[in-house]
């Protein structure tokens, strides 16, 4: 049987991978490209999803400590607002630093998980402020069901960004094998 550290380590490095391949095939204008992931660019989204990670680490920190993760579970109680921000304060982000920051904050989660016990990862009621839920699932809810929720829509703006449009096509032979430069007008 494999640990929930494990679990989560698998899911994390499988979820990211499948978002990088489909990352792999845009170019930066496509990147930019305004209401492609819902009303978000892929740029936003990715900073969105580096946001909540990072708000996730500080929170695993203050967890590690002893602590409740105020910030975190006020973010967990009006996401919506919490995304809003976040996007306001991150408008215009240079894409070097968004693909920089990404793999720097999952790497972090990652780390973070090894400051864990089995039973504080997995056992729901541990923290009584997740509500009956365990450790694993809402770092599982803010990293690998984030991304792997908007994953549809970058594969599919990777699909059509590469597909050219039939009507945009310029035939280069002649049309019904004649051919133009026996045309006689002159």
């Amino acid at each position: 049987m494999t640990s929930t550290i494990e679990q989560l380590l698998d899911k994390l490095d499988s979820s990211r991978e499948r978002l990088l391949i489909a990352l792999d095939e845009l170019p930066d204008e496509a990147l930019l490209e305004p209401n492609t992931v819902g009303h978000w660019s892929v740029a936003d989204f990715l900073v969105q999803q580096t946001a909540w990670e990072s708000e996730l680490v500080t929170g695993l920190m203050q967890i590690s400590q002893g602590k409740k993760p105020v910030r975190l579970l006020a973010a967990l109680d009006d996401m919506e607002e919490y995304g809003r921000l976040r996007y306001e304060e991150n408008k215009g982000r240079d894409l070097d630093r968004i693909f920089d920051d990404l793999p720097q904050v999952r790497m972090q989660i990652e780390e973070w998980l090894e400051e864990f016990s089995e039973k504080q990862l997995s056992q729901k009621g541990q923290y009584a402020w997740l509500k009956n839920r365990s450790l694993a699932d809402l770092i599982t809810q803010l990293t690998v069901d984030h991304e792997l929720r908007y994953l549809p829509l970058v594969q599919l703006l990777a699909r059509q960004w590469q597909a050219p449009a039939a009507d945009m096509m310029i035939s280069l032979t002649p049309k019904n094998g004649e051919d133009e430069s026996t045309d006689s007008a002159g």
